[in-house]
């Protein structure tokens, strides 16, 4: 089971996915390029680890819900 999906809006994806390519796979919606913000950023990989967390990363490319995604 995976923890979490891509944003179900396909022109954010498009978006935030060249954003990656442009800077070298640093979260566009970050100015400083370091570890914690290389996707996927630290931040988002803390929200993955709680449980009760649910939503969004930082840029909206990623979704997790409470229970994650059952893989078919």
């Amino acid at each position: 089971m995976r923890k979490f999906r891509l944003n179900d809006n396909e022109e954010i994806v498009q978006t935030i996915r060249e954003g990656l390519k442009r800077t070298g796979g640093y979260c566009p919606c970050r100015l400083d390029r370091t570890d914690d913000t290389k996707c996927i950023c630290k931040e988002f990989r803390d929200q993955l680890a709680d449980p009760e967390y649910e939503g969004y990363c930082h840029c909206m490319l990623y979704y997790k819900p409470k229970e994650g995604i059952q893989d078919t």
